[in-house]
């Protein structure tokens, strides 16, 4: 099985060399295709506006001037001999869950690998806070991510889905449980911009979360973070409500109104 591994946190991060461990457990054919600068919170961005520049520091390890999405692109149409069986994207520095799979460069990852028919895997650990001296535990993503991606390889999977694992605030023997969930949504006031001022007296803002705590519906990724479960979440990146569909065919349809 020839893997590749992006993510976007950036080439040098800890969490990609988790990753690579968690991948050499099922195979010995790993490329690394992955930012050279930390890309967190591009979600499915892709650069057209300048040349992509790519650096090879290592066997089958490349670093690229661009987002997970650039990364992808470039691994399968071109650094690669062959496109590959399985993508994995992180493993991200803090969890990505409720509305954080929109503008997730993990997930991003991931799901560019789908949309080349590949089947794709984003991980994420969670942390207490996202704060520089806070260690994850990435012994507790090593430790359960290989054999929960044997199992889901072993399944069949419905065309347009990637697979989203995000593991728990704990060390390994305190996790008890897998748990398959659905997307969840924070209040959407945890999203705010603070402002400063340079020295020139001029402002700037620093987009930040309030991390209140809240409660979570049941059967939610939100809520297995709180439980202290691991989270597997199937996603598609179908955006059509299909309620509203129906609902306006009997408005809207045939000859455009005037």
């Amino acid at each position: 099985m020839r893997i590749l591994l992006t993510n976007d946190d950036g080439i040098e991060a800890e969490g990609l060399e988790c990753l690579e461990r968690i991948a050499r457990t099922l195979s010995d054919d790993v490329w690394i295709v992955a930012p050279h600068v930390e890309q967190s919170g591009k979600g499915r961005g892709i650069t057209l506006t300048e040349p992509l520049r790519v650096n090879r520091i290592g066997e089958k390890r490349f670093a690229v001037t661009g987002t997970p999405t650039d990364c992808v692109v470039l691994a399968v149409n071109d650094l690669m001999p062959e496109k590959p069986d399985l993508v994995l994207s992180g493993v991200n520095r803090g969890h990505n869950v409720g509305e954080d799979c929109s503008y997730s460069g993990t997930v991003a990852g991931a799901l560019q690998g789908m949309a080349f028919g590949i089947r794709s895997i984003a991980l994420s650990q969670s942390l207490e806070r996202f704060h520089d001296e806070v260690t994850a535990h990435w012994e507790t993503a090593e430790t359960f991510a290989p054999a929960i991606i044997r199992r889901l390889l072993d399944q069949p999977w419905r065309s347009g889905v990637v697979m989203n694992l995000n593991f728990p605030n704990r060390a390994p023997d305190d996790v008890k449980e897998v748990e398959v969930t659905r997307q969840g949504f924070r209040d959407i006031g945890e999203m705010h911009a603070v402002r400063r001022t340079d020295l020139r007296g001029r402002d700037y803002y620093w987009m930040s979360f309030r991390g209140t705590k809240q409660e979570h519906a049941e059967g939610t990724d939100l809520r297995a973070m709180d439980d202290g479960k691991i989270s597997v979440t199937p996603l598609h990146i179908d955006l059509t409500h299909m309620s509203s569909v129906h609902d306006l065919k009997g408005v809207l349809g045939g000859a455009p109104p005037k």
